[in-house]
């Protein structure tokens, strides 16, 4: 029976090779702790191997940079995709019956 969520933490499912959950399992047991428990503690420690790395921090940062440049780009993408169409340079496609230049909903005096 999985566990309700709690704020702050996420659920992970993994395919484990049956060899290591084994190796997990009876480590877990002879600790004393629940298999959560154990694999909590290993993903910390992964986690603080990695922080320690000295490459690591410049390859992070490189991630971020790439993330940023997708963010922008999709950003730009969607602010041309938003912005009406004669201010975006596009040619205007007037719809029937609407006078030129006009906007949907735009009251004429």
């Amino acid at each position: 029976m999985t566990e309700p969520t709690k704020p702050g933490h996420k659920t992970l499912g993994i395919k484990l090779p049956s060899g290591l959950h084994a190796q997990l399992d009876l480590i877990a047991k002879v600790e004393g702790v629940t298999l959560g428990s154990a694999l909590l503690a290993a993903a910390e420690l992964y986690v603080e191997t990695k922080r320690s790395a000295p490459d690591f921090a410049v390859r992070a940062e490189a991630v971020i940079a790439q993330a940023e440049a997708e963010a922008a780009a999709a950003r730009q993408a969607v602010n041309a995709l938003l912005a009406p169409q004669a201010e975006a340079g596009a040619p205007t496609h007037e719809e029937p019956g609407r006078a030129p230049g006009r906007r949907r909903g735009e009251l004429t005096t």
